[in-house]
């Protein structure tokens, strides 16, 4: 088994890396440095189409949390270009959480991309076994009424269990590690308590719940990754989606069929908009052949044991040796800043107009609005890594902590609220995860002094944001 202190891994192959046209060759494995969500997500973008990232899951025991990408590397000689780690349910595992968590920040420093599963138990449960504790124990109506509604006793209890995970994705955060997040994964099948309920007050509800909360708190090194499993029918699938908003990554698991069917595949790629898409887990490794049929995946992880129990290591080599497929040290994730300092410069949206404090003033409430670009300090925005941006000394501030469409931009002092929390998408937009709205330019007006809100995403260029670099 690998060390967990290993720094530095010996050199792998050299690929050609092919991505909208230009080629990177990579000699050596790259140890990646800081870097945003954003990061991972636009280079996810930039393979889909022409080459998959491979990736192993490491299961519990957390004490052990390389246990199986190590026999990949075994096999193949090549460590996986995706690690995938576990939070855990039974109390063994939690308490070996912080285990795991300096293994993540060494695969994301050898040159892996770092995924997190959590098979959580049931929120009015602290530990438990999988069958009774995570698979089997179903909600009842009542219960995830409770569940889904703000202030419910299950809702306080899940919240609760969400915060115990807080520390270990707050150091994933500081060390400049974005993180592909699956939580309430294969929530298309009812296995789970959290699964299987399909529409706007089920499953999706609770995925925006979680992603709501954990923004709030700051924890924006997070890659939201949705995930279904392939039962039932392949036009059940956007029952379960909680919207763009909620989701950067749309994965699925297709234990039922082995490789996704044609229908599976376009029904994946009809919901994600865009957006990358992977294979969260299989069993068998896929083809050259099937990737080949269907490019767009960008990352396949192949689950813990069925590495070696579902594979022949014959097949498992030609597709790590496959010139499509991506493993450790033949690829990089250009940094971001994310943990790694803020920035500073002009924000600027539609029209090259710039963000502004109005007259440069100082006082608590003052207007954000657009105006001609000037070089002032009033146009000078730190996008800090605590998931606040600041202008003056102040915060960008929605007014009155309000959620509405319209509700204006003002700066206020900082004060950690969820008014002053922003997550800047790989699209550009600029969301506010307490109201799940995004900054807005009000019609797309470019008149100096148009005062700046909030407003559902719809993909408008006014809604399109450029930070600083």
């Amino acid at each position: 088994m690998r060390s967990w202190t290993r720094a530095t891994i010996a050199a792998t192959a050299s690929l050609a890396a092919v991505a909208g046209g230009l080629a990177a060759t990579a000699t050596e494995a790259a140890a990646f440095g800081a870097a945003t969500p954003a990061a991972v997500v636009n280079y996810l973008h930039t393979i889909s189409g022409n080459h998959i990232v491979s990736g192993v899951h490491n299961k519990e025991p957390l004490s052990n949390p390389s246990a199986y990408t190590a026999q990949a590397h075994t096999i193949t000689g090549k460590w996986p270009g995706l690690w995938g780690g576990e939070l855990g349910f039974r109390a063994d595992d939690i308490a070996n959480r912080q285990t795991m968590t300096n293994q993540a920040k060494t695969e994301w420093t050898n040159g892996s991309l770092v995924a997190l599963t959590w098979h959580m138990c049931r929120p009015d449960v602290s530990t438990c076994e999988f069958d009774g504790g995570v698979n089997g124990s179903k909600l009842s109506d009542a219960e995830w009424s409770s569940l889904i509604t703000s202030g419910g006793s299950l809702n306080n209890a899940y919240k609760a269990k969400l915060d115990t995970a807080v520390p270990y994705l707050q150091q994933l955060k500081d060390a400049g590690v974005p993180v592909l997040f699956r939580p309430l994964h294969e929530m298309s099948d009812g296995w789970a308590w959290w699964g299987g309920r399909s529409g706007g007050n089920g499953s999706a509800k609770l995925f925006q719940i979680t992603h709501d909360y954990l923004l709030s708190k700051g924890l924006t090194n997070l890659i939201w990754v949705w995930n279904v499993k392939d039962n039932g029918s392949s036009s059940s699938v956007a029952g379960f989606y909680p919207g763009d908003a909620y989701v950067d990554v749309v994965t699925l698991d297709p234990w039922n069929h082995g490789y996704p069917p044609s229908d599976w595949y376009s029904a994946i790629v009809s919901v994600s908009h865009g957006k990358p898409i992977a294979l969260a887990e299989v069993g068998n490794i896929p083809s050259a052949a099937q990737l080949s049929g269907q490019p767009l995946w960008s990352y396949f992880m192949i689950w813990s044991e069925y590495l070696t129990s579902c594979n022949c290591n014959s097949a498992i080599q030609a597709t790590f040796n496959n010139s499509r497929t991506l493993s450790q040290g033949q690829f990089t994730i250009a940094g971001g800043g994310g943990g790694g300092g803020s920035r500073t410069g002009a924000i600027t949206g539609i029209g090259g107009k710039c963000v502004d404090v109005a007259g440069s003033n100082t006082a608590n409430g003052t207007a954000v609005q657009l105006y001609d670009c000037n070089g002032s300090s009033a146009q000078q925005w730190t996008v800090g890594t605590d998931g606040t941006i600041r202008a003056l000394g102040k915060c960008l501030d929605v007014t009155g902590q309000g959620t509405a469409n319209g509700t204006v931009l003002q700066v206020w002092d900082c004060n950690g609220s969820g008014a002053q929390q922003w997550t800047a998408l790989p699209d550009g937009r600029l969301r506010n995860p307490q109201s799940g709205r995004v900054m807005d330019d009000p019609a797309g007006s470019t008149a100096n002094g148009t005062r700046l809100q909030i407003w559902d995403a719809n993909g408008n260029a006014w809604q399109v944001w450029h930070l600083p670099a």
